[in-house]
């Protein structure tokens, strides 16, 4: 509806509107899955076929046109870079946590100094089994030393 041939959007508009709306949609709490030591080959190749089909609807581009053309004249981050931006905006988000919020009880003594920890907090638990554990929660509490390491 938005693109026939008789009224077509522009191409900066057709960028914003992916930009703006699909992939916020398309990576809502992405946080939950994309997080260090996880294998991501099946969710980030349907997403590189989503970055690329925005890519040739954006420029008008022929279908058999390679990926990496085609998204750098449309001005379109790579996926994994985008990944890697947004996570460190989560990460950053939840340092700025307020110090009672409920978050903080899963992470070490030093982001919850005057909360009582969770039974399952990261100080409750061994070195061996932080290294087994794949969570989110545990890459945050290891990104946030490296964001602030200045918090004790």
């Amino acid at each position: 509806m938005l693109d026939n041939s008789t009224r077509e959007l522009s191409s900066l508009h057709k960028h914003l509107l992916y930009k703006m709306y699909i992939m916020p949609i398309t990576l809502y709490d992405f946080q939950l899955w994309y997080f260090k030591r996880v294998l991501l080959f099946h969710p980030l190749k349907k997403l590189k076929k989503i970055q690329w089909r925005a890519a040739i609807w954006i420029t008008n581009a022929f279908q058999m046109s390679p990926s990496w053309g085609v998204e750098a004249i449309a001005s379109l981050i790579l996926i994994y870079l985008y990944f890697d931006k947004i996570s460190s905006r989560h990460h950053l988000r939840v340092t700025s946590l307020p110090k009672q919020h409920t978050i903080n009880s899963f992470l070490d003594n030093q982001h919850s100094k005057k909360m009582k920890s969770h039974c399952l907090s990261m100080d409750n638990l061994t070195d061996k089994q932080c290294l087994k554990i794949k969570s989110s929660i545990v890459d945050t509490n290891n990104h946030s030393l490296i964001v602030f390491p200045f918090i004790q």
